[in-house]
């Protein structure tokens, strides 16, 4: 694959980044002018039709989502060997993955990209989809042309759709942003596993650490002292090994990073 200069009207650039089945290039669409990203399936793969269809299925599913909050796919198609491809937007900013590197943001900043990413997750379960992945390094950042930046969902690799999550009976998805459910087989999922995700998303935002093992996890304040205690109540709710007990969905999560992000809020009373 290093010794192809274009794929299509696409002209490479550089790699951005490998995964178990694709390599994702940074590319230049010469008839719109402008950068693009493209994913293509890993050549060692390509002889796998389950795996092939699982890579076409990710891009059906980001074109279902059809969101701002969710990477765009813009076309789709094939190389003389066979292997597909598809085209997303480019996210000129990086990974949640790469600003956490630096040390956490402020905590306001810190809701505010988890809140952002959650909105992502909402309306990917709208669209009737589960994510099954979300941490740090598929969370990108977007350039606005009016400044700051857009965050968008991205790699949709292990996302299923909502239908066939309940049968679910292999394991998936990252250490510490996994919620207990998706680390065994047979368990079934449903919207709230993201919500366990989103929940160690911002948790690592805002201590700069993954966080531990499910019902073992550090109390954020004590990783980031002087913490708001509504914050950290809103963190660890998200990461209730129970999922009964989480937030209901990822809009009701995001509503309330939102509201603790808010400058100048006043603090919600007690009951």
């Amino acid at each position: 694959m290093h010794s192809v200069e274009r794929i299509g009207r696409y002209r490479l650039e550089r790699r951005l980044g490998a995964g178990a089945f694709g390599t994702v290039w940074l590319a230049h669409d010469d008839e719109l002018r402008a950068p693009v990203a493209v994913k293509v399936l890993a050549d060692n793969w390509s002889h796998r039709l389950d795996v092939r269809e699982r890579f076409l299925a990710e891009a059906r599913m980001l074109r279902q989502a059809g969101s701002q909050r969710v990477v765009q796919v813009h076309d789709i198609g094939e190389l003389p060997d066979g292997r597909p491809y598809f085209v997303m937007e480019y996210a000129d900013g990086g990974t949640l993955a790469d600003l956490v590197a630096d040390g956490p943001p402020p905590v306001p900043e810190a809701l505010r990209l988890t809140a952002s990413a959650a909105r992502g997750a909402a309306a990917l379960h709208e669209a009737g989809i589960v994510h099954r992945d979300i941490k740090p390094s598929n969370v990108l950042l977007c350039s606005s042309p009016g400044g700051g930046s857009r965050v968008l969902l991205a790699d949709l690799g292990l996302a299923k759709s909502l239908a066939q999550a309940s049968g679910l009976t292999q394991a998936a998805g990252s250490a510490g942003y996994r919620p207990p459910e998706q680390a065994s087989a047979g368990s079934g999922i449903d919207a709230r596993a993201d919500v366990y995700s989103l929940g160690a998303l911002g948790y690592h935002l805002v201590t700069g650490e993954v966080p531990g093992e499910p019902g073992g996890i550090v109390r954020p304040d004590r990783l980031r002292p002087g913490l708001d205690p509504a914050v950290r109540r809103a963190l660890l709710r998200a990461l209730e090994p129970d999922r009964k007990r989480r937030w209901p969905g990822a809009r009701a999560f995001a509503e309330e990073l939102e509201r603790l992000a808010a400058p100048g809020r006043r603090p919600r009373p007690r009951r």
